[in-house]
């Protein structure tokens, strides 16, 4: 009988860990607040579609998505604004944060749209970082220059997109 009964709590626990993908009804808004130290991109703008790049692995929020906190990994996050128009922005680190009231944050430490991006500057950019993590004496220096490195090499493939 004690088998039976927990066989029919297991059913039920696991239907009601069935996570549910979010769809994107007409009429439901999702509100964007995108700022980073040096800029604010978005202040509870209403957009249809955000991308992000997260140390979970880059994914995509629509309005009614199931609220969320991911780290932002360096790469670039895209919106698709209600008009559809696309907008790129390279972020270096940071968080996003999506609501249950479909308002989303993404507060990143430094961003900049991909057309302001300079290739060569990011080149550049890229080979110093290199430098600095082959010539790094300590395991500190090598970790910050390990850091660098991967916000480069991101760049320069954002650049080169």
């Amino acid at each position: 009988m004690a088998l039976a009964f927990r066989g029919v709590i297991r059913n039920v626990a696991r239907r009601l860990q069935v996570r549910n993908y979010a769809d994107a009804p007409k009429g439901d808004e999702m509100a964007l607040t995108f700022a980073a130290g040096n800029k604010v991109f978005y202040d509870k703008q209403v957009v249809k579609q955000i991308d992000v790049p997260s140390f979970s692995g880059a994914f995509g929020i629509l309005p009614k998505h199931v609220p969320t906190l991911a780290v932002l990994r360096p790469g670039v996050v895209t919106i698709l604004e209600n008009d559809g128009k696309q907008n790129k922005i390279f972020v270096s680190s940071g968080t996003i944060t999506v609501n249950d009231d479909s308002s989303v944050q993404v507060l990143a430490e430094e961003a900049h749209p991909l057309e302001s991006i300079d290739r060569s500057a990011a080149q550049e950019a890229l080979s110093k970082a290199q430098s600095e993590f082959n010539s790094a004496s300590n395991e500190k220096a090598k970790a910050e220059a390990a850091i660098a490195l991967e916000v480069a090499e991101e760049i320069v493939k954002a650049a080169s997109a």
